[in-house]
């Protein structure tokens, strides 16, 4: 059941700027560019999905389906941690790439080390618990939940990037590339996974119980 739900959302529920937005991980390659706005641009994509969605009435479609309202929050946020996690992986080797380029880093801001991706999935779950639990609140209204994501997302981002640019020992352990600091790296990134896994846990939960109060 879940697999072909996860088919149609893919299918049909996807907005080619999904799609668009996956191949700006190249941005990796402008020099001196922030890191972080690639992924914001992600974060605008599931607006547009949703958007969409309401548009072609999407969820009345999908409620009317014999399936469970749950299942229908499950199949859409399962969806979204495909997308962003798939990003990541698409990421990964562009950022190895342009270290090779850019041996002297990033003047913008963090470099793409392996911390930075730990911080990425944090910046998805604050756009994801801002905007899920909201939008399945009507199952149609995409502005504020769109908003309330939108700023926690960039909160988050700001926050982080001021990691290396108040200068400090923190500072210099963040923002390098050094080979030697991957294995100092590492919690981070698995911090920032288990964070990501447990706000979607959450997201689905609280998503879940708002839109069995919503009458289609």
């Amino acid at each position: 059941m879940m697999k072909n739900l996860l088919y149609k959302e893919f299918k049909l529920a996807s907005h080619p700027t999904t799609y668009i937005f996956l191949s700006f991980s190249l941005m990796f390659l402008i020099p001196n560019y922030p890191s972080y706005i690639q992924f914001l641009y992600i974060c605008m994509s599931i607006f547009f999905i949703f958007l969409n969605g309401r548009i072609n009435q999407d969820v009345f479609y999908t409620v009317s389906l014999p399936i469970r309202k749950s299942d229908v929050v499950k199949a859409r946020v399962l969806m979204i941690a495909i997308i962003q996690l798939f990003q990541v992986i698409i990421a990964i080797p562009i950022a190895l790439l342009s270290i090779r380029m850019y041996p002297e880093g990033n003047l913008a801001g963090i470099d793409p080390n392996v911390a930075f991706f730990g911080f990425v999935f944090i910046v998805f779950s604050a756009f994801n618990i801002g905007f899920l639990p909201l939008f399945y609140r009507t199952g149609y209204k995409t502005g504020i939940p769109f908003l309330v994501g939108g700023i926690a997302s960039i909160l988050a981002y700001v926050c982080l990037e001021m990691l290396v640019w108040i200068p400090s020992n923190m500072q210099r352990f963040l923002d390098t590339t050094d080979p030697e600091m991957i294995i100092k790296h590492l919690p981070i990134l698995l911090g920032g996974m288990m964070v990501w896994v447990s706000v979607f846990v959450f997201v689905y939960i609280r998503s879940a119980r708002n839109f069995e109060h919503v009458d289609v």
